[in-house]
C-alpha cells in the first residue's frame, strides 16, 4: 500500500510540472493554422534547405504555390526540394543557387529570376548566420552584417520591379526576438576595430526591422507590403556555434523551444493574412512592438543610405 502511496504521490507530482512546463511552453509558442490558398503565386524563401526556411517553403507549397528555395549548398536544397515534393502531392518547388555572401551570387540569381519568372508575390528574407567567429564576405563585409542585412538589402532591391510587378505582394523579413539587444554601430559596422559574436548578431537583427521600416514607406504606394518577423525561440542548427553551457540550456530546456515548423508560423501569418498595416513587427502570429531603436526614423534613414553606399547602388 506505501509502495503504491509512494508512486501515486510521484505520478501526480511529475504530472504537475509536466502541466507547468506546458504552460510556460504556452507563453512561447502560438498555434496557428489558415486555409488560405496561394495558387498561382510564386513564392522566393532564401535558406529554404533546412530549419524555419525549409518549414516556409513546405507550407508554400501545400497552399499551391510556385516555391523557389534560394540556397547556397546546392546538395542540401536539392534534398529539401526533394523532401517537399515527397510530402505535398503535385508540389511546385525550383531550387537555386543564391550566395548570400557574395553580391555576384546575388546579382547572377536575380538574374535567372528575371529570365524564368514571370511574376514574384512572395519574397521571404529568411537565411542567416548567427552568433559566428569572426570572418568576412567576398566584399569584405563582417558576415553577419553582410549576410543577414547587407545580402538581403540587396537581394530585395534588385527584385523590387519584379514585386512591383506583381503587386499586391509582400517582402517578409525574419528578424529576432533578440533585437532590442542591438545597436547600430555606424562608426564600426564591419565590427573592424572589435568583434563580439553576439553584439554583431543583434546588430544584424535590428537592422532587419530599420530595414523593414524604411523600404515599407518607400513602396507601399506601389503595392508591396513588408513586415519584420520574430520566429521565436527555435531549435535549429544556430546552436552550432553557441558556447557549451548555452547548449546544455537549450538542449535541457528544449520543451520550451519551438520545432522549426512552429518557428515558420508568424511568417506565414504574414504571408497569408489579408490587410495587415505594412511596415509592422510581428511575433507569435501576432503584432508585437519591438524596441525604441527599431522605431528610429532617423537611423532607419541612415542606415539605408549607409546601406546603399557600400553596396554601391542608388535606391530612392
Amino acid at each position: 500500500m506505501r509502495s503504491f502511496e509512494k508512486d501515486s504521490s510521484c505520478w501526480f507530482t511529475c504530472n504537475k510540472a509536466f502541466e507547468k512546463m506546458n504552460v510556460l511552453r504556452g507563453l512561447f509558442t502560438k498555434s496557428w493554422s489558415s486555409d488560405i490558398q496561394l495558387d498561382g503565386k510564386t513564392a522566393i524563401v532564401t535558406g529554404a534547405n533546412s530549419g524555419i526556411g525549409k518549414e516556409t517553403a513546405k507550407d508554400l507549397a501545400k497552399r499551391g504555390a510556385r516555391v523557389i528555395l534560394a540556397c547556397r549548398d546546392m546538395e542540401k536544397a536539392e534534398q529539401a526540394a526533394s523532401d517537399i515534393s515527397r510530402d505535398v502531392e503535385n508540389a511546385i518547388v525550383v531550387v537555386r543557387k543564391l550566395d548570400l555572401a557574395d553580391t555576384k551570387s546575388i546579382c547572377d540569381f536575380a538574374e535567372l529570376i528575371y529570365n524564368t519568372e514571370k511574376s514574384l508575390h512572395l519574397l521571404i528574407n529568411n537565411a542567416g548566420v548567427a552568433i559566428c567567429p569572426y570572418s568576412t564576405t567576398a566584399d569584405g563585409f563582417e558576415t553577419q552584417f553582410g549576410v543577414n542585412h547587407l545580402g538581403h538589402f540587396f537581394l530585395t532591391f534588385l527584385l523590387m520591379d519584379l514585386l512591383k510587378h506583381s503587386a499586391p505582394s509582400r517582402v517578409i523579413n525574419v528578424s529576432s526576438l533578440v533585437h532590442p539587444m542591438g545597436k547600430i554601430h555606424f562608426e564600426d559596422l564591419n565590427s573592424e576595430k572589435s568583434y563580439h559574436p553576439v553584439k554583431a548578431y543583434v546588430q544584424s537583427k535590428l537592422a532587419n526591422i530599420l530595414f523593414t521600416r524604411e523600404l515599407a514607406s518607400r513602396v507601399e504606394e506601389m503595392g508591396v507590403s513588408v513586415y519584420a518577423v520574430d520566429p521565436g525561440l527555435v531549435k535549429t542548427e544556430i546552436i552550432r556555434h553557441l558556447k557549451k553551457p548555452l547548449q546544455f540550456f537549450v538542449k535541457t530546456f528544449g520543451f520550451l523551444i519551438k520545432t522549426s515548423a512552429e518557428g515558420a508560423y508568424t511568417t506565414l501569418y504574414c504571408a497569408v493574412t489579408p490587410d495587415l498595416p505594412t511596415g509592422t513587427y510581428y511575433s507569435n502570429c501576432a503584432m508585437a512592438p519591438c524596441s525604441r531603436a527599431a522605431n528610429d526614423d532617423n537611423t532607419a534613414s541612415r542606415l539605408w543610405a549607409v546601406s546603399c553606399h557600400l553596396l554601391g547602388i542608388r535606391w530612392k
